[in-house]
């Protein structure tokens, strides 16, 4: 038999401390007392019983959420919240899909009585709301105006309104596409009432879920929307993305313009007074759109895919 490393009524004693502060919750003093020890010699027991492997702390997380991306690229970003889904799914619908679960299941988790709910026009915010099932009684406000698609068949009017009745709270909606055909025609429609009560409120909003929109065909509803001549015009002054109708550089910096003069929707000034902007991007494609977003202090928090968020940290 191979000698013991350990005194037998030291091993039990360090065996029932770790017992009852791991398992049982008991703090140093309490198990001190109980076992008629000085906490210091507690502290020693609890020190070198995981030292020596005689406790051994596993975290076990049986959800698909990836904690130590998650982690990794909260700390690289600086960002209050980071949520990396873990799939090798490339399927953008099946990508939205489950980031819009996810992202309810925060949006239910952060959102206190106490807050005033923001939501952009993006096809991953519309995943989002359709999985939301419970919210605290909070106000919802339309961020930015209608851009038409064929593979979505709500507007950003039925969006808020739906999540306000999840929400039992007030929505503030306005009918009005995002883009306008000039600066002057934009500058009229926000002097409408709607929208002045509704922008009004923008600087109430607390917690908002947005959309990231790489500069490209395909992966931005404000890209197609726009002529070859304006994205042209966008593209020389560096544009690689927009939030909500912000057009971003890769360094981050907004830029403004004549063409964001036509913008109907919440501007960068407004977005960066809003406590926590979570953005919900998805594919390999966005990463330098979502870099730019990350460093423009635009954003606070992220829901992701794992390839998206391991190709953030590897650039």
């Amino acid at each position: 038999m191979a000698a013991r490393t350990r005194a037998p009524a030291e091993l039990v004693l360090m065996a029932t401390a770790a017992r009852r502060h791991f398992i049982d919750g008991r703090s140093k003093i309490e198990i001190a007392e109980e076992l008629g020890v000085s906490r210091f010699k507690v502290a020693r027991l609890l020190e070198t019983a995981r030292a020596t492997g005689v406790v051994r702390i596993e975290i076990s997380v049986q959800d698909d959420i990836d904690v130590d991306l998650s982690d990794r690229l909260r700390d690289r970003f600086g960002l209050t919240h980071a949520i990396v889904v873990d799939t090798v799914e490339e399927d953008p619908a099946v990508l939205r899909r489950r980031l819009g679960q996810v992202a309810a299941e925060l949006a239910t988790e952060i959102v206190t009585e106490a807050d005033v709910l923001g939501l952009s026009w993006a096809r991953s915010v519309h995943a989002m709301t359709r999985e939301l099932s419970r919210l605290p009684h909070v106000p919802a406000v339309q961020l930015t105006g209608t851009l038409s698609r064929a593979d979505m068949d709500e507007s950003p009017v039925d969006l808020v309104r739906d999540v306000a009745r999840i929400a039992r709270g007030p929505a503030y909606v306005f009918y009005a596409p995002m883009v306008m055909p000039d600066a002057a025609s934009a500058r009229a429609l926000l002097r409408q009432r709607e929208l002045v009560t509704t922008f009004a409120q923008f600087s109430s909003v607390t917690k908002a879920f947005v959309g990231i929109g790489h500069w490209s065909a395909g992966a931005s509803t404000l890209y197609e929307a726009m002529t070859d001549k304006e994205r042209g015009q966008l593209a020389r002054r560096g544009v690689v993305g927009e939030i909500s109708g912000i057009f971003i550089t890769a360094k981050g910096k907004a830029v403004h313009g004549p063409i964001s003069k036509r913008i109907v929707a919440i501007d960068d000034t407004s977005m960066r007074s809003i406590p926590e902007v979570v953005a919900i991007p998805y594919g390999l494609a966005k990463e330098p759109a979502v870099r730019a977003a990350l460093l423009s202090g635009l954003v606070d928090s992220v829901v992701t895919d794992s390839s998206l968020a391991r190709a953030l940290l590897d650039s």
